[in-house]
């Protein structure tokens, strides 16, 4: 394995641990103490600790194995290294922290909106460098390569849904599921701010046409040092033969390119967008 691979999967599984014990400090510290169950495997182990004070972190944990297995069949072993992973850090990061009984005991809003916090920050770096924590993410990636119609996530919401309509009935009050409902939501929000924040809204397309596309092309590579992709095109209206390039760049670069860009061709037509995510050559990799 080279230097740089090594790099890479410390960093990942440096992240899946720090996921990991972010998350369990959500169930911990805010959605457990207040009766809480927030969707997935961990929303029933919560509420089996609630009913037979079992330990959340274990019984997730067992609940998982024979979707591990399940998952494995379906995609390979080695797919599902990174989820067993993941899983077991979170059930032993729970189950530890747990000892120390500390909690958050007073308003179940707030405590539904920061466990949702924690717990959107933790999957986010866990899904980001390729894990997940097992449970209904399994059931539902193994459901969706059986019936291609129906979607990841309405699988993950139906789950969710009757997890959260169960825990109304375990802790007999509509206000638990209300408030994992507030939890699931807040979870879902953080974990895409995690995911995709790392180039959500800073990446430029710049979308360039003109008729000089190989001076303009030839500028944005060797002067700018930039990639670009090449379109032939011709105009609609004038029939002549333009080229159109696609050029994806940070934001601080974009001013510097388009007047580049203009300095090659002063009639070329820029179109700059915010690109929401960009991975590969350059930019951050979410695989």
């Amino acid at each position: 394995m080279k230097r740089t691979d090594r790099v890479k999967t410390a960093v990942d599984y440096l992240l899946i641990l720090s996921g990991a014990a972010i998350y369990a400090l959500s169930v911990d510290f805010f959605t457990a103490p207040n009766d809480i169950a927030p969707g997935g495997v961990t929303g029933i182990s919560t509420m089996l600790n609630h009913l037979f004070l079992t330990p959340i972190g274990g019984v997730s944990l067992i609940l998982n194995i024979p979707l591990f297995i399940w998952g494995a069949l379906e995609n390979g072993a080695r797919f599902m290294a990174r989820t067993v992973i993941a899983v077991a850090l979170v059930a032993v990061f729970i189950d530890v922290i747990s000892l120390f009984e500390i909690s958050y005991n007073g308003d179940r809003i707030t405590a539904s909106i920061f466990g949702g916090i924690l717990s959107g920050t933790g999957l986010g770096l866990i899904f980001l460098r390729g894990g997940s924590t097992g449970g209904t993410d399994i059931i539902a990636r193994n459901l969706n390569k059986r019936f291609p119609f129906i979607s990841i996530g309405s699988i993950v919401l139906i789950s969710d849904a009757v997890v959260v309509a169960l825990s109304a009935i375990v802790y007999g009050k509509l206000e638990n599921a209300l408030y994992a409902v507030i939890a699931i939501f807040t979870s879902s929000k953080l974990i895409d701010a995690v995911v995709f924040g790392f180039s959500r809204d800073n990446g430029k397309l710049l979308i360039i046409i003109s008729s000089a596309y190989d001076e303009v092309s030839d500028i944005i590579t060797a002067k700018e040092d930039k990639g670009v992709t090449l379109i032939k095109a011709s105009g609609g209206f004038s029939k002549a033969d333009l080229g159109v390039i696609l050029c994806a760049v940070h934001p601080r670069d974009a001013y510097r390119i388009k007047a580049s860009v203009l300095s090659a061709d002063t009639h070329a037509f820029i179109i700059t967008t915010t690109a929401t995510a960009i991975s590969g050559l350059g930019f951050t990799n979410f695989s």
